[in-house]
């Protein structure tokens, strides 16, 4: 069992929240060494007799692998915070989530991103700028992050779906729970075209309170986030704020000063956003650092040439034919854990393609 497979176990263990998890992993930062770890090991750490039992008995459990194999059928796939996967700016946000869940493209995750979040209740100017700006800053080669809900959030993704940057959608639930209904079809889009994400386990039901925490994951993987409409006590407004927190742009599209629902956005243009009325009042912003092109950065051959030797192992059983998981796991002599993560570094490098039945194949 690897490190990430434990932080999973902990992570999904009942009573174990983010505080607790960073204890644990700033004394022991092998995770492996915990899964030795007896109560009162546990209860030196500071963690309450209780919550220690709890968690040697979700370290001890021996159908991890069957856990795995569970995701991986549903088409579930995971990093955590302590692969090198993760993204760098994410890091950033306030506690950064432990891990993500993941369905669809994962490598995604590693774009130049721009967040767009809005009302639920759009005016059909709110609805027309959302999706056509989006559909403009990812056919230049941005991933437009929202949050799957209705209205602004929705068609964000529509757009950005219609170009090649695409789109990250971050639920406020289980992974493999749609919320609101109305939505299944776009759901079913970014899974197929560009990538869900949720740090709850799957089975967790769509509540309120956890709305607002999945806006921390919108800002931290963005460099900015584009305000298009928002009342003065708008939700959307939440995410403006901790995307500043994360030390974030903040983007407005001006409306109507007899709209209420642009009354939130004239409030931040008033404040400081940056007025936005195309893309490319956007993109201006990172031309400094960060180069957007229709599918890769100038950089990612450099950073991508470093293969683990794992990677290079795998790499050398993989060619023109598709290979499944049960195979490369017998070819491979890898446990599933290990196996699915290699797998993704070499994903993440744009070495390897995946096809549809979870097959792999080299670029």
């Amino acid at each position: 069992m690897d490190n990430s497979t434990i932080l999973l176990l902990m992570h999904e263990t009942a009573g174990v929240g983010w505080r607790t998890i960073e204890r644990i992993v700033s004394v022991c930062p092998d995770l492996q060494e915990a899964v030795t770890f007896r109560q009162n090991e546990w209860i030196r750490l500071g963690i309450s007799p209780d919550k220690a039992a709890t968690i040697e008995q979700s370290l001890s459990r021996t159908d991890w692998m069957e856990k795995l194999e569970n995701y991986h059928q549903a088409g579930i796939g995971f990093i955590t915070a302590l692969d090198n996967s993760y993204p760098e700016r994410l890091k950033e946000a306030a506690e950064p989530p432990w891990v993500l869940y993941y369905k669809g493209n994962i490598a995604l995750i590693g774009r130049p991103c721009i967040g767009m979040v809005g009302t639920r209740n759009p005016t059909v100017y709110g609805r027309k700028t959302a999706e056509s700006l989006a559909a403009e800053l990812s056919e230049k080669g941005a991933c437009v992050v929202s949050g799957v809900a209705r209205g602004i959030d929705a068609y964000a993704h529509y757009g950005a779906l219609q170009a090649k940057g695409g789109t990250i959608g971050v639920l406020g639930c289980g992974i493999d729970q749609v919320y609101p209904a109305e939505n299944r079809e776009l759901y079913r889009n970014i899974e197929e075209s560009g990538l869900l994400l949720s740090e709850y386990a799957p089975g967790i039901r769509p509540l309120p309170g956890l709305f607002p925490l999945r806006n921390r994951i919108i800002a931290g993987l963005s460099l900015g986030i584009v305000v298009v409409e928002a009342a003065e006590r708008s939700g959307s407004l939440i995410t403006a704020t901790q995307a500043l927190d994360a030390s974030r742009d903040i983007f407005a599209v001006p409306g109507p000063i007899t709209s209420p629902k642009s009354s939130g956005t004239l409030q931040l243009i008033k404040n400081g956003a940056k007025l936005v009325t195309c893309a490319e009042d956007i993109l201006e912003e990172y031309r400094h650092c960060i180069s957007f092109g229709p599918i890769a950065h100038s950089n990612e051959k450099s950073s991508q040439s470093i293969l683990s030797e794992d990677e290079r192992k795998l790499l050398g059983l993989l060619s023109s034919e598709p290979l499944t998981v049960d195979q490369l796991l017998v070819l491979s002599q890898f446990n599933f854990g290990h196996l699915h993560s290699v797998l993704l570094s070499l994903l993440l490098k744009k070495r390897i393609e995946q096809l549809p039945g979870s097959s792999y194949i080299m670029k």
